[in-house]
């Protein structure tokens, strides 16, 4: 994965809507990280994956891959905002169902949260990538995925989102 373009491509989306927005300098930290946690709500309420009393189908999974998406864009914004880069390591296979993955996540979240480190942003990052290994994307799908939500962000914002 071509993380350094991706942190590229969501710096200059982040500096367009800080503009478009008239938020520029403000300290966006708490909404981001706000918008982050409800976005891997939405994630998790298009794969269904805890909801035991439904027997409904999950979403579709250009539907799940979209919300995704707009977590990682949240995530790579974040970073841009503390100084961190994703250092890309060998991210290890987990043996955790969607479930579980989900509140290591939310839990890694918090943690990035509570002590904004360089430590915590890594390790917040490697937790959602795994995420998106236990709902089944591979990084080609991501990446192309990112790209074309990156466009529409861009459109929303030209339309007053």
């Amino acid at each position: 994965m071509n993380w350094q373009k991706l942190f590229t491509m969501q710096k200059q989306l982040d500096s367009y809507i800080e503009t478009n927005q008239n938020v520029v300098g403000k300290d966006l930290f708490q909404e981001k990280i706000l918008a982050l946690f409800v976005e891997i709500g939405e994630l998790a309420n298009e794969t269904r994956c805890f909801k035991f009393w439904s027997t409904k189908s999950k979403s579709e999974e250009e539907v799940i891959l979209a919300e995704y998406v707009d977590g990682l864009h949240f995530i790579l914004s974040l970073g841009i905002d503390s100084g961190y880069q994703y250092e890309p390591l060998a991210t290890e296979q987990n043996s955790n169902n969607e479930t579980e993955q989900f509140n290591q996540v939310f839990e890694a979240c918090n943690s990035f949260k509570q002590d904004p480190t360089q430590t915590n942003y890594q390790n917040m990052f490697k937790c959602y990538l795994q995420l998106g290994q236990t709902i089944g994307f591979d990084e080609k799908s991501v990446y192309t995925a990112y790209l074309k939500k990156n466009e529409v962000n861009y459109e929303r914002q030209d339309q007053g989102y």
